[in-house]
Formats: structure tokens, C-alpha cells, sequence
């Protein structure tokens, strides 16, 4: 298939830097639901594009007309030369990141209006009974939108229109990553989806429902737009999660245990006990069953697919499903398996054309090592501990 990408180079302000980056030889991009998407091109060494490749400097993938991935340059240039693998300007990679990305180097405050040096203790950002939508664009903006301080607004961020998406729920956070507290919120408040998308002059945040397109977005081999399939089932890490809530400052109470469950996975596998420490002494506003939820949707009976798909007129990446949607996946041996988008991944070369990957399956099912799963579960622990 002919390759239908462009790749643009602006500044931080979204101005165009220069003529759209030509001559490149491969570009590698993955969008994630709910997550930082990230990529990298490989393109000659020239002056023209190593001037546009400056700290600050962002990049725009244009597929079919519209923006694929937008955001900013990681490593603006990775340069490398030699007479024999590399003559003439040499080669340059750049490697970059998606909006969220940015969004994700912030940590939750607990009073967001005041200085770093006036934070209070003991003191959490509680949010209840409100729509997760509100949550998540409520904690986005506070920390570095609009309504943060000046030192912490992202330049040219705004937060996108209102999509009415998500169900009500709570949240207390104080010194979380916070993409992940809105990752936690989005689960918990109806399994919404949040990302970022670039206009002319903005860099827009939002919130919406992925879509049921398990009857129209359908991948087989007989289709004609399956190249592959890995597909693996695991037995859940966890179906019962026991969470016991702080020890009360006051008062003569002993502390709150609360338990979620996913039974159909029990009856169907085996119980998995997990112990959870709450952030709370009491579930009055949800909070300790919220922390339950998220240990059972993250601990499910993962369904891992990755797929290897081929564009067609009637089902194309971006067009016709994106990140978060419900999907169908026709295996060879007759099982069906519907479950959600978590990865899009393009692949393009001037001369081969395109791939697009798709992962689909659980929370769990996801690239990432487990040790930075590890890691994002224990910073989430220590920011909670601090008021303890």
C-alpha cells in the first residue's frame, strides 16, 4: 500500500519550522489508550532537517490528511556516520513522544492553587460523587492547564470540549503520578478513555467513550485483513481484593475492610486473594472500594492479542476504530475474541508501505516490562504513604 505520511516540525507554539521532512527511511510510531504514545523516523543528516531538529521542537505525523500522533522531540537527533555504512550526511534518528507524555511528567498536589513550599500536610486532593469526566479534566486542569499556576502550564494546552462520558465515582490523590490517578479514575468512573489532539494553535486535553464496534470491526482471515495473530489466555492474578482502610485517626472505631470481586473469573479459575492498602479509614466516599476495582480490572484473566491487521476500504485504523473501542478478532480454530483496542502501532517505509499493528485484550495486556509495571504501582504506594 502507497504511504500516505507526512512529517512536520514545529516549535513548541505549534509553528511549522520549515518544508515537510523528506528523504526519511522509516518511521515507527505506537498510540496507546490511556497511556503516552511514542515513536522514531530515520532520515539523512542534512542540514535543512538538522536545523529544525532543535530541543523543544515537536513533530506532527500526518496520515491520510490528519494527525496520526503529535508531540514532542525526545531525543532530537541520535546521529551516526561512516565511510562504508553511512556516506554522505549520515544518518540522524529521532525519537518522540505524544502529548500525554507531557501531560505525564506532572504529580498530583493536594491544594493546587498553592506554591510548592505552602503544600499542606496531611492533606489529600478529594474529589467525590462526581462525574469522571469532571474528575479527570478537573485534576488535568488544576495541574497543568489553564487553572494551574503559571509555572506549571504546558504552553498552548486547553482542555477540549465536553464529551458528557463516565459515570460518578471519587478520588483522593496526593503526590501520584497523574496520569495514573486519571487512569484510575477513567476505570473506575465507566472505562473511559482521555487523550490529546492538536489544532491549528492548541494542544487540546479531553475525555470520551470508546465505542462497541465488536459487529462492524471485525478482523479474520477471511476477511482479508488478518496477516497474524498471537493470541494468549492466563489464569487472573487476582479475583478477590481485600482492602483494609488506614487506622483512624479519632475516635474508639477499628479500621474498615472492604472487598471486591470478580466471581465469574473464581468460578472459572480458582480464587486469588490480594491484600490492598487503602488510602482511606472509611469507604464512605468510595474511595477503598475504587482501589479494589482497579486491583480487579488490572488483574483479570488477560486476554493477550497481538494482531499484525492490513488495511482495506471497508475497516482502516483511525477511520473506522481507534484506541479504547471494542473489536473482534476471528481466530483460526473458530473462537471469536472481543475485547479492547490497547495499541495501535504504524509502521512505514517508503518502499515496503505500511503495517499496522493492533494489541488488543485487557489492562494487562500491554508491552511494557513488568518492571515498570512494578515501579508504577510502588510510586503510586509511596505517594500515598506520605500522610500516613
Amino acid at each position: 500500500m502507497p504511504v500516505a505520511v507526512q512529517l512536520l516540525i514545529t516549535d513548541r507554539n505549534l509553528v511549522v519550522q520549515g518544508d515537510p521532512i523528506d528523504g526519511w527511511t522509516n518511521l515507527d510510531c505506537t498510540k496507546k489508550f490511556n497511556e503516552p504514545g511514542s515513536g522514531s523516523f530515520d532520515v539523512p543528516a542534512r542540514p535543512d532537517v538538522m536545523a529544525q531538529l532543535q530541543p523543544g521542537n515537536r513533530v506532527t505525523v500526518i496520515r491520510d490528511n490528519a494527525v496520526w500522533m503529535a508531540g514532542p522531540l525526545e531525543i532530537p537527533s541520535d546521529f551516526s556516520w561512516s565511510v562504508t555504512e553511512q556516506p554522505g550526511w549520515g544518518k540522524v534518528t529521532v525519537s518522540f513522544s505524544d502529548d500525554l507524555a507531557v501531560v505525564a511528567g506532572y504529580i498530583t498536589w493536594p491544594t493546587p492553587a498553592n506554591a510548592w513550599t505552602a503544600q499542606l500536610a496531611n492533606t489529600y486532593r478529594q474529589i467525590t460523587g462526581t462525574n469522571a469526566e469532571t474528575i479527570i479534566r478537573t485534576l488535568i486542569n488544576e495541574n497543568c492547564g489553564p487553572a494551574a499556576r503559571a509555572e506549571r502550564r504546558i504552553p498552548n494546552f486547553a482542555l477540549d470540549s465536553v464529551a458528557g462520558v463516565g459515570t460518578s465515582t471519587t478520588v483522593k490523590t496526593r503526590f501520584e503520578a497523574l496520569l495514573d490517578t486519571a487512569r484510575r479514575v477513567a476505570i473506575d468512573g465507566g472505562a473511559i478513555g482521555f487523550r490529546t489532539r492538536m489544532t491549528a494553535t492548541q494542544i487540546l486535553f479531553g475525555c470520551y467513550a470508546p465505542a462497541d464496534l465488536t459487529a462492524t470491526a471485525r478482523f479474520s482471515i477471511g476477511l482479508g485483513n488478518l496477516r497474524s495473530v498471537q493470541a494468549k489466555q492466563s489464569a487472573p492474578v487476582v479475583t478477590h481484593a481485600l482492602i483494609a482502610g488506614t487506622e483512624p485517626e479519632t475516635g474508639t472505631a477499628g479500621r474498615t475492610y472492604v472487598q471486591t470481586a470478580d466471581t465469574a473469573a473464581a468460578a472459572t479459575w480458582w480464587r486469588v486473594e490480594k491484600y490492598v492498602d487503602g488510602s482511606a479509614d472509611t469507604d464512605a466516599n468510595g474511595e477503598l472500594t475504587q482501589a479494589g476495582n482497579q486491583e480487579i480490572a488490572g488483574g483479570a484473566a488477560p486476554v493477550e492479542l497481538a494482531t499484525v491487521t492490513v488495511d482495506t476500504d471497508d475497516l482502516r485504523a483511525g477511520r473506522d476504530f481507534d484506541l479504547g473501542d471494542r473489536v473482534t478478532v476471528a481466530l483460526p480454530y473458530g473462537v471469536e475474541i472481543a475485547d479492547l483496542v490497547r495499541s495501535i502501532h504504524l509502521q512505514a517505509t517508503p518502499s515496503s508501505g505500511e503495517f499496522v499493528t493492533t494489541l488488543i485484550g485487557s489492562p494487562e495486556a500491554t508491552t511494557d516490562p513488568a518492571t515498570v509495571k512494578a515501579l508504577r504501582s510502588l510510586g503510586r504506594r509511596l505517594g500515598r504513604l506520605e500522610t500516613r
